[in-house]
């Protein structure tokens, strides 16, 4: 069957957030409350379903937004104008069947036409060369490492700061400035006092 991907449901948010703590060291952990938050504000909240069951998700947030991670903020201190992916999960029994490509060319085809870079980071440690070599696949690039903030005194988990260039940006906004058209299958964003796209470079 096809993996198909759409906007979250209120309703799935305890779906979400199980399959979220089920994933492993390189994810970090949510509670109720922050995934309700993300629900509330995230631009980008979207599921993948296959044969009718949800398989993975992802968030992501514009520059303007109102959250808190220190990854994000990292970016934020150094570029004006990009698209954060906050998190990608994929149920891990569906890991290499194709779920997070989808996930990847679906948040860029969003992203392309509002911004013109897309952001997100992969863990150093929990042998990582799977994931980074996954995002070389789609072009992203390491600009920089961050170290989190840790608790208790500890060290922080050390994160790759990847970034990839948006090609199609540039002649979206030349050709329709402000005002994306509206068709159907041009999803809007979602969350409250979210832009339709960012203006500038």
């Amino acid at each position: 069957m096809s993996i198909v991907v759409r906007d979250v449901r209120e309703h799935e948010l305890d779906s979400v957030l199980a399959l979220n703590n089920a994933a492993g060291p390189a994810i970090l952990p949510l509670d109720a409350a922050r995934l309700r938050r993300f629900f509330a504000t995230a631009e980008y909240f979207r599921v993948a379903e296959r044969d009718d069951t949800m398989v993975g998700f992802l968030v992501g947030f514009g520059p303007e937004a109102d959250h808190d991670s220190s990854n994000y903020l990292w970016f934020r201190e150094r570029y004006q104008s990009f698209f954060y992916i906050d998190r990608i999960v994929v149920a891990s029994r569906r890991r290499g069947g194709g779920v997070g490509r989808a996930f990847y060319a679906d948040v860029q085809s969003y992203a392309e036409l509002r911004y013109p870079q897309l952001a997100c980071e992969v863990f150093v440690e929990h042998d990582s060369d799977p994931a980074r070599l996954f995002h070389g696949s789609f072009g992203f690039r390491e600009i920089g490492q961050h170290v989190m903030p840790g608790e208790d005194g500890q060290q922080g988990i050390r994160a790759s700061m990847l970034m990839k260039d948006l090609c199609s940006y540039a002649w979206v906004r030349d050709t329709y400035g402000d005002a994306l058209p509206d068709v159907p299958w041009l999803p809007a964003p979602r969350g409250a006092g979210v832009v339709q796209r960012a203006t500038g470079t």
